[in-house]
């Protein structure tokens, strides 16, 4: 017998915000979430290996993708990063359908699709809410640059490519500030669960009727 699909939460943020913790409270909570960054790394092992090797000869190391080969070789060419793309996102597409169809036979109520470029590849159209995780800027630059290897000039061109956090917060239909401590940050996540299942219960309620 077929289940009802989960209600799809997309996930995204700019750099710094804490997208990443977010999306582990989550799952600590018990909902099921799906990592678009994790599900392009798995495939440049997997399926994604043949066209990838055919569309840039020479990019493929012990059997994967080598991604710094890849990088070299699509990064400031438009035209190759779209042929990169247009192979990527169908391969990256289908494993979320299966994570989906997994978590509604798992009857999962609510997965989480974590898309870091959710707002610049237009996948806002295929989940039924957006959650943007934010913080005071401060904070998003104090996180950035303390990663290993990060400099202001890498951060400002990560930025450049990115939707404006306020843009990202205009949009959304929910907003999750994690500038106050983690201990904030997975009360607001399972206040918002529990704001969903609500919602989710009295559709459910309404279509019964």
């Amino acid at each position: 017998m077929s289940r009802r699909p989960p209600f799809r939460l997309g996930l995204t943020g700019s750099i710094g915000m804490g997208k990443s913790t977010t999306a582990q409270i989550f799952r600590e909570l018990g909902v099921p979430v799906h990592d678009a960054d994790a599900a392009v790394h798995a495939l440049y092992g997997a399926e994604g290996v043949a066209p990838v090797e055919a569309a840039f000869p020479g990019v493929t190391q012990g059997g994967r993708i080598d991604r710094s080969l890849l990088g070299a070789r699509v990064l400031g060419d438009d035209a190759a990063m779209k042929r990169l793309e247009a192979i990527v996102h169908p391969l990256v597409r289908a494993r979320e359908q299966a994570f989906l169809d997994a978590a509604a036979q798992a009857g999962a109520p609510i997965a989480v699709l974590d898309i870091p470029l959710l707002y610049e590849t237009g996948a806002e159209e295929r989940v039924d809410a957006v959650l943007v995780v934010s913080a005071p800027e401060s904070v998003q630059r104090a996180r950035v640059l303390a990663r290993p290897g990060m400099t202001a000039e890498k951060f400002a061109a990560i930025l450049a490519r990115q939707v404006p956090d306020s843009e990202k917060r205009r949009r959304a239909d929910h907003v999750i500030d994690t500038g106050h401590g983690l201990e904030r940050a997975r009360a607001a996540v399972a206040a918002l669960l529990d704001e969903l299942r609500a919602m989710r219960g009295d559709e459910e309620g309404k279509s019964d009727a």
